[in-house]
């Protein structure tokens, strides 16, 4: 069955099924940056608005991807939170650049590395000229360090969730950005100082939605009134009929680069609000939607943004159905989003058992999620390791996608999938904490694989009604 696919044309009491082009999944064996790419409607039929559009800025070259797992080696030690295991180095591999202090607004400050100290290798994909810096109060030293260090000025803010101004420098005369970071480690302005990452999108080539039964989710009492989720992803259709009324606010993290797809985050949104003939796991919910990629791409500068927008939207849940290399900077933004008491939720990945861990998944107080198909098999192209924390189905699953549905299969829904779970917990009971929630989910869980926690399989497959009822974790949060 692969390469198929199938569209629904149009939303209706009769729902008519059509062939179309199947979601396109590269795994390399090697752990080299694969490529997805999708095509469920002949080129040029988009909405009216990104036809219309020119000029397009395109991105750089290496972005954070919603599908594969960037090439790189293992960071030494990933996130302990949700249970996860400390991953090794890949074999040969060289280790990252090594924290030179905690981030965050309550970071104490380490000693700083001399000035010429050698350049470090760096873990995972990156923008290869430029290197993100967070400075302390409003950022007035900026245009000192760029002077400096011969740097250029890209891009200045305020984070809210570092707590610190996050400025993207170029680097204009190709210096390598080992060495940029080597070299701004001795200064003590910059707090933090990490590659510009790129992470991807997590979508798997490809019936109806068999999630409600494998969850234990009665499909008609299904809802997620009031709360709120941000979704990080690609643009959505807003007017799609499985949307209505679903989507809150819209932010775009990237108005420079034309829309080119809005089909993954309309999936992804779709599964976990959906209503009317397409069904979510939490009709009802709330989506503050941030658009953060395009051609399935994204860099950890513009994740942040998205980051720091729906922190300030007071979201409960976020959705992050991507994965790249561990980055100093989304790792504080995560603690700290965790510490607001916001669910995070992040698809575990799709290059397969040998691939590195991806993050944001992998890091403490993130629920990384895995995917499987109506018989509880796991999806091949999954990725492994003792961060995988839940299962959820993910594999051939109905979605809406721009102008009708499609059959999809990847962590990116499978994450959506929980989200849409969780958002049913907290409407259930508003004062359930994340805490309680990623308990609650663990302790409840439908045990697959082996006995208890796996690297397969996590904890096992979501069970959304035990969950509800569970009784051991409203004890410990009292």
């Amino acid at each position: 069955m692969a390469g198929r696919a199938f569209r629904i044309a149009a939303f209706s009491a009769a729902v008519l099924i059509g062939a179309a082009p199947a979601l396109a999944q590269t795994n390399d064996p090697s752990g080299a940056l694969a490529t997805d790419r999708l095509s469920v409607r002949p080129e040029g039929t988009g909405p009216a608005d990104d036809r219309g559009r020119q000029s397009a800025v395109l991105l750089p070259d290496l972005l954070f991807d919603l599908f594969p797992n960037p090439a790189g080696g293992e960071p030494a030690q990933p996130g302990s939170g949700a249970g996860q295991a400390p991953a090794t180095s890949q074999a040969g591999g060289t280790p990252p650049v090594p924290a030179q202090n905690p981030l965050g607004p309550a970071a104490a400050t380490a000693a700083r590395q001399p000035l010429a100290a050698p350049a470090q290798a760096i873990a995972g994909e990156f923008v290869p000229d430029e290197v993100l810096v967070t400075i302390e109060g409003d950022g007035a030293a900026v245009q000192d360090i760029a002077a400096d260090f011969g740097l250029e000025v890209r891009s200045q803010r305020l984070s809210t969730l570092l707590g610190l101004t996050v400025v993207r420098f170029g680097i204009p005369d190709g210096r390598p950005v080992g060495i940029v970071l080597a070299q701004l480690a001795a200064d003590g302005r910059a707090q933090g100082r990490v590659p510009n990452h790129v992470y991807d999108l997590q979508q798997a080539p490809a019936v109806v939605n068999y999630a409600f039964q494998r969850i234990a989710l009665d499909s008609t009492a299904a809802s997620g009134k009031d709360v709120r989720i941000a979704v990080i992803d690609t643009a959505v259709d807003e007017t799609h009929p499985a949307l209505k009324g679903a989507i809150a606010e819209i932010f775009d993290a990237m108005p420079e680069v034309e829309i080119a797809s809005r089909d993954h985050g309309t999936s992804v949104a779709g599964l976990i609000a959906g209503t009317g003939p397409f069904r979510g796991m939490a009709p009802g919910s709330s989506i503050y939607h941030a658009r953060a990629f395009e051609d399935g791409k994204s860099t950890m500068d513009t994740i942040l943004g998205a980051l720091d927008w729906a922190a300030g939207k007071d979201v409960r849940i976020i959705n992050m159905s991507f994965v790249g290399p561990a980055n100093e900077l989304l790792e504080t933004a995560c603690r700290n989003a965790r510490a607001r008491n916001m669910v995070l939720i992040a698809a575990a990945g799709n290059n397969g058992p040998k691939a590195p861990f991806g993050y944001p998944a992998a890091y403490a107080g993130v629920t990384a999620v895995t995917a499987t198909d109506e018989q509880d098999r796991l999806m091949q192209q999954a990725n492994r390791g003792p961060y995988v924390y839940l299962s959820a189905p993910g594999v051939d699953m109905i979605a809406p996608v721009g102008g009708g549905s499609d059959l999809v299969t990847g962590t990116s829904f499978a994450a959506a999938i929980v989200s849409g779970a969780v958002a049913n917990l907290i409407r259930s009971n508003p004062e359930r904490s994340a805490d309680w929630i990623e308990k609650a989910l663990a302790e409840t869980a439908t045990d697959l694989g082996s006995a208890g926690r796996d690297g397969d399989f996590g904890y096992g497959l979501l069970n959304a009604k035990a969950a509800d009822a569970s009784k051991e974790a409203d004890a410990a949060k009292e």
